[in-house]
């Protein structure tokens, strides 16, 4: 069974701190020196009502775009509220876990499709219902790519919390050959960032928020 980061052995966790915040910082640092020469801009500060907070989402090849302009520090938009993230709880994944706490995500909570997904669900929605914000990728973790999954309309569902699609473009950038084509921006190039307007989803509107949420995703 695969170790997980919360339940390595004791015996093992210096190992897994040194890995995972040697790693961990290493990528930060990367990202924030190639932040220096990427222009980002975001549009579309006028659909957040101030203090609110959303569920956030965008295609899972646009994780690099996102980080790039989230690193040093989370841009305005994404700022108005604490986050809490869900991420897949294997060992090896503890460097990105590092790198999410260094641009700005308080809480992490793990689990993911076959790994306590529903648990983690769950205590996502009682973030979400405290006042948290979130980023989810509706196609992850293992795609089909742009095809997006309902989990995310039964947690916007039973948090009552809007869905804000982000379609993050990149003018100049190098596709990645996994299985959802990353796109990571090169340098001397411009993320553009366009925030959509938020998505109520409840029972009468579930299938027409479904709709609307791959229109606006792109």
């Amino acid at each position: 069974m695969e170790s997980r980061v919360d339940t390595v052995s004791k015996w093992l966790q210096p190992v897994l701190y040194l890995y995972g915040y040697g790693l961990g910082l290493l990528l930060f640092a990367f990202v924030a020196v190639q932040r220096l020469t990427i222009i980002v801009e975001v549009k579309g500060h006028e659909n957040l009502a101030t203090g609110s907070n959303y569920i956030f989402c965008h295609w899972h090849n646009s994780i690099p775009l996102l980080f790039q302009s989230s690193t040093p520090r989370f841009p305005r938009f994404l700022r108005n509220r604490p986050h809490v993230w869900m991420q897949h709880p294997s060992w090896y994944m503890k460097p990105i876990h590092v790198f999410l706490e260094l641009i700005g995500v308080k809480k992490l909570v793990l689990g993911s499709s076959g790994h306590d997904g529903r648990k983690a669900a769950d205590d996502l929605v009682e973030y979400l219902q405290s006042g948290y914000s979130t980023v989810l990728l509706p196609d992850g973790p293992n795609g089909p790519p742009k095809v997006l999954k309902r989990g995310i309309l039964h947690i916007a569902l039973q948090s009552h919390v809007a869905i804000v699609p982000l379609r993050i473009v990149a003018s100049r950038f190098l596709v990645i050959k996994t299985w959802d084509l990353k796109q990571v921006p090169l340098p001397f190039s411009k993320v553009c960032i366009h925030i959509g307007q938020p998505i109520n989803v409840n029972e009468h509107t579930f299938d027409h928020a479904e709709q609307k949420l791959c229109l606006d995703l792109g």
